[in-house]
Formats: C-alpha cells, sequence, structure tokens
C-alpha cells in the first residue's frame, strides 16, 4: 500500500469525515468515496474554486502559493489541497 493510500484510509477513517475524492489535474474522480456522480460534480466544481484561489493568491504575492483551501457551510467543511498534477478534497460534518 502507497503512503498516499495509508494517508486517505487514515483520513477516511476520522468518524466525521464524510467523503474523500482524489481528481487528477482536469478534474476527473481518480478515486472516491462518493458515487461517481457526485464525486465528479464535487471534484469539477472545486477544482474550478481551486485555480480562481491559486491565481488570486499569486496576484496578491507572486512568490507565494496556495497549499490548503478550506471552506466551511452550515452542514460541512470542504478542504481541497491542491498539486502539481491533482486535487485531494475532503469532506467532513460540522460539530455544533
Amino acid at each position: 500500500m502507497t503512503e498516499v493510500e495509508e494517508t486517505l484510509q487514515r483520513v477516511e477513517a476520522n468518524g466525521s469525515v464524510i467523503a474523500t475524492i482524489v481528481a487528477n489535474a482536469e478534474g476527473i474522480p481518480v478515486r472516491s468515496t462518493f458515487e461517481n456522480s457526485k464525486a465528479a460534480k464535487y471534484a469539477g466544481l472545486l477544482r474550478h474554486l481551486t485555480m480562481m484561489a491559486t491565481s488570486t493568491v499569486r496576484d496578491i504575492d507572486p512568490q507565494n502559493d496556495l497549499t490548503v483551501l478550506r471552506i466551511g457551510t452550515k452542514n460541512q467543511e470542504i478542504m481541497i489541497a491542491p498539486e502539481s498534477d491533482s486535487l485531494v478534497i475532503v469532506l467532513q460534518r460540522c460539530d455544533g
């Protein structure tokens, strides 16, 4: 088992985690705990948002780079970690 798989399994074992998605550079899910259509919707939309956030960070400071994008809603929290060739997306329930 690869280090990435081990890390994802550890994250998924957390009781508050709803789903994990790993998408390629085009925003196509390559691994997910969601059903395919839902994973594709999240990955496609969040890829676009992450690209905009990355561009904004670089416009503010060209020497800086986006490492994690965290979005909180009433029902869940979405964390996106962009890599050069992929996105790692974790959705978790909000406590409280």
